[in-house]
């Protein structure tokens, strides 16, 4: 996708030459900033009752007298803000899709000075109007024709802008690689086909990429990482992706990815119900990889890793019982009295590993619980840290992407549920604040790190109609490698 923007006059824009006009107007009155053809055609449309000035409403008008592009869709924003307008750039896009436009100019009327939010904003709407799937649905359509978008200024920063627009076109080229890995089903996406995906992306971005079969993880010592791995006829693979982007000296940050490829259950074996939406239980890897991706494209001046334990979770002779116990990377025992609580038992490992790289900062990032569907819903994404500082920077990263988490707790007494007679503890607690105790769980692996762990269980994927990945985190995950670069 073309993203670009184009100084103009109020004046200019209904001259300006594309294929289609997206008029979107902020507040529920015509700003004065309208030229007067658009005043009129969106005027006419109020008075006939085909749409009204309030948020979320949107309308194709087709051609109008006085605008040159030859089709013109109207969408209105309740205020200015970036989310807002967002939202209804999506209305907007929405009502162009499948009219065969290629280039597509957007004017924000009402929104005053245009910046680097906006520009941003308009990338990733388009990037999920545009999307579709097609690797294993031959019959899928066409989709949209759009391959680019002008975003119309009269009163901007243009260098934000520009900015935005870049820092937009690289989220959208994570977050459309990330959808692409998960929404594979998982005969097409494996743990070793995910390690050639890494290799493919290390070859084009110049990534430092290592994939690390059975024989090296058992090297390691990664013993509840193979235990989860071992009920499954395809072999486990571990993927250390790095990006260097400033001096060796400077340390770097940790990405964390659950790559689980489809999860059964194991032994505790899940109902059947849905269970096909568990390829989706990778999405923390797909993240990994589409935030490398994103910021591979900016150049950012940051050191990056990005590591990611990937298996399958089957039930067989060979797999993982409850009550087993397996001795974890760090020395740690855990008695495994629920083999669906695996993402844990593999991110543990992972995150002793990232020990070695002296980071600056610790992200793991796993679809892990249903308590966290439960508690946050599929908006925001549950955000775990003992460390306030590391909160706050991931909260305003989420903030600005227009991809927000959610802090949990994570008090002392939430650790006591996972004493076991057996082991050094259990991998699971009752079900009563199973994200928190999930978290906890990770937390006793992280004590020489700076750590926060994003529970993503409701927002990776969607479900019903719409069922897909959503290439979140990616944008969260983007602005705050960002912000550690000093940039952002």
């Amino acid at each position: 996708m073309d993203f670009r923007h184009q100084q103009t006059t109020a004046a200019g824009v209904a001259a300006f030459n594309a294929d289609a006009l997206l008029l979107v107007v902020a507040g529920t009155k015509l700003p004065s900033d309208l030229p007067r053809p658009l005043a009129q055609a969106v005027q006419a449309a109020v008075d006939a009752g085909d749409l009204a000035l309030e948020n979320g409403r949107s309308l194709y008008l087709g051609r109008q007298s006085g605008v040159k592009a030859p089709r013109l869709a109207v969408a209105v924003a309740g205020d200015a803000s970036p989310r807002v307008i967002k939202s209804a750039l999506a209305q907007g896009l929405a009502q162009l899709k499948g009219l065969g436009g290629k280039h597509v100019a957007v004017w924000l009327s009402g929104v005053g000075s245009v910046g680097a939010a906006h520009a941003e904003a308009l990338s990733t709407a388009t990037a999920d109007a545009v999307y579709v799937y097609r690797h294993t649905k031959p019959s899928a359509s066409a989709g949209s024709k759009l391959a680019k978008v002008t975003l119309l200024c009269a009163r901007a920063d243009e260098t934000a802008v520009a900015e935005g627009l870049k820092r937009g076109a690289a989220i959208v080229a994570g977050v459309t690689l990330a959808r692409e890995v998960a929404n594979r089903p998982a005969n097409h996406c494996t743990p070793t086909m995910l390690g050639e995906h890494a290799e493919e992306l290390g070859r084009t971005m110049k990534l430092k990429v290592e994939v690390l079969g059975r024989k090296e993880i058992e090297k390691l010592g990664m013993g509840s990482f193979l235990a989860v791995s071992q009920g499954s006829d395809e072999p486990p693979r571990f993927i250390v992706l790095r990006y260097t982007g400033a001096p060796d000296t400077e340390a770097p940050v940790v990405l964390v990815g659950k790559g689980i490829t489809f999860d059964t259950g194991g032994i505790s074996i899940k109902p059947s119900g849905d269970m096909d939406e568990m390829k989706f239980d990778m999405g923390g890897a797909a993240s990994v990889l589409g935030t490398l991706r994103a910021v591979a494209q900016l150049k950012a001046r940051v050191n990056l890793v990005g590591l990611i334990p990937t298996c399958e979770n089957m039930p067989s002779g060979k797999a993982i019982k409850p009550g087993d116990v397996v001795k974890s990377l760090s020395g740690q025992t855990i008695e495994i009295l629920n083999t669906d609580a695996e993402g844990r038992l593999i991110l543990c490992d992972a995150l002793s590993y990232a020990e070695r790289f002296k980071p600056r900062a610790v992200v793991d990032i796993a679809t892990l619980t249903g308590a966290c569907v439960v508690a946050l819903g599929h908006h925001r994404s549950g955000l775990f840290t003992p460390h306030d500082e590391l909160a706050q920077t991931l909260s305003a990263a989420g903030d600005a992407a227009l991809d927000p988490c959610w802090r949990m707790p994570l008090d002392a007494e939430y650790d006591d549920v996972l004493k076991s007679n057996f082991a050094d503890m259990a991998n699971v607690g009752p079900r009563a604040g199973g994200a928190i105790t999930a978290a906890m769980f990770l937390k006793r692996f992280t004590r020489k790190l700076r750590w926060a762990h994003l529970d993503i269980a409701g927002t990776a994927y969607k479900s019903g109609a719409q069922k897909g990945a959503t290439g979140r985190p990616v944008g969260l995950l983007t602005h705050f490698v960002l912000a550690q670069a000093g940039g952002g």
